[in-house]
């Protein structure tokens, strides 16, 4: 039976009529990573499959390697694993900066990690009970902003808790992101679930982001209706949980709507998060212009909008803090970000300048002293 990619959200190119696919290059999408082998949807039903060789010599990084929810060109292979060719441009993507295990005081390069792509929302997670953390729930707006999809926060597990607590801590999120939908949900009583239907809509593709024992897999199965993801319990004293998902997948709800699960982050490391930071803080980055100076710290200047602001409680302290741990974060990673084979190339390009600029002044000088000989 074959498969119209259009449920999955494909929208490039028609695909290839099926009675010629012998040894044609398809498209297809990723709904499944686990190392290097992948499992790949197309209009063949599921292939699994391998980068080619070329591909591997002509990505450059390894964000450009295919993640979950990637569109890619497919050459299919009936009788075993398909070569994937190359990754089809990707509308959204979420990243994490990678410290490659080292701490922040010590690495020396951080690389980019392409957690998924090609969403529509992104559905951030935070159970309330001892995981209810608003820092936590900022960096992944801030990320979430820069990833071209839409933030919708998720506090799980809404049964925990009482609904004076309930409705004290969505204040607290609409405090740090007033425009962001936050929503209290339950998969034990299924209070707030129906508000989801909004988003999950057919072809449209949800990703799903938080710690380990927010109840992502949970929330998974409650939509799927049947047990997909594994679920493991969490630990009463700190409300901490194990990592459930090891791996990351996209699957298909009834509905149509496409969720990919991905494991539980315990740091989410900001990745080129200055234009998120400017979008989630956009309040802040407004009041900046209204200040005298276009320069101004925020500090001690006069005629500070930033300033006024806070004196006056229209900007909530709690905001402005995560605004300025975000900017200095995101100027920290944006030090570190190139790679070492970038830096190489980037120096190679400089001495070659600086070569071809020198050469230059000495045919000029040579020009010179010709000129001031015959006259």
């Amino acid at each position: 039976m074959l498969v119209n990619l259009t449920d999955y959200g494909y929208s490039g190119a028609p695909v290839p009529d099926a009675s010629a696919f012998s040894a044609s290059v398809i498209p297809a999408r990723i709904t499944e990573m686990r190392r290097d082998l992948y499992k790949t949807i197309c209009q063949f039903g599921e292939a699994p499959a391998v980068i080619t060789g070329a591909f591997q010599y002509e990505a450059e990084c390894r964000h450009n390697y295919p993640a979950v929810g990637d569109f890619v060109l497919l050459k299919y292979n009936p009788n075993g694993p398909s070569g994937i060719t190359k990754v089809l441009p990707r509308v959204s993507k979420f990243s994490r900066a990678d410290f490659s295990g080292h701490g922040e005081g010590y690495v020396k390069n951080i690389v980019e990690q392409v957690v998924a792509a090609n969403f529509d929302y992104v559905f951030i997670l935070c159970s309330l009970n001892f995981n209810f953390n608003p820092g936590r729930i900022a960096r992944y707006l801030t990320a979430s902003r820069r990833s071209g999809g839409t933030p919708v926060v998720l506090l799980t597990k809404a049964d925990l808790c009482s609904d004076a607590e309930r409705v004290s801590r969505v204040d607290a999120i609409r405090r740090i992101a007033p425009d962001v939908p936050a929503l209290a949900v339950s998969c034990v009583t299924s209070v707030g679930l129906d508000a989801l239907a909004a988003y999950l809509l057919p072809a449209k593709t949800v990703v799903l982001l938080g710690s380990s024992g927010v109840g992502k897999s949970s929330l998974l199965n409650t939509l799927a209706g049947e047990t997909i993801m594994e679920v493991k319990a969490i630990r009463e004293e700190d409300g901490k949980g194990r990592h459930t998902t090891t791996h990351r997948q996209m699957v298909r709800l009834p509905d149509g709507a496409l969720i990919i699960d991905t494991p539980g982050m315990r740091e989410l490391g900001l990745w080129d998060a200055d234009q998120g930071v400017n979008a989630l803080f956009s309040n802040i980055e407004e009041l900046a212009l209204q200040c005298r100076f276009s320069d101004c710290l925020h500090e001690s200047e006069p005629d500070c909008a930033v300033k006024a602001a806070l004196d006056n409680g229209s900007l909530p302290e709690e905001q402005w803090r995560h605004y300025l741990i975000h900017k200095k974060e995101s100027a920290f990673v944006e030090s570190k970000s190139a790679s070492p084979q970038h830096k190489n190339e980037r120096q190679k390009q400089i001495t070659h300048f600086n070569q071809k600029k020198h050469a230059g002044r000495r045919v000029d000088d040579k020009h010179g002293d010709k000129e001031l000989t015959e006259s």
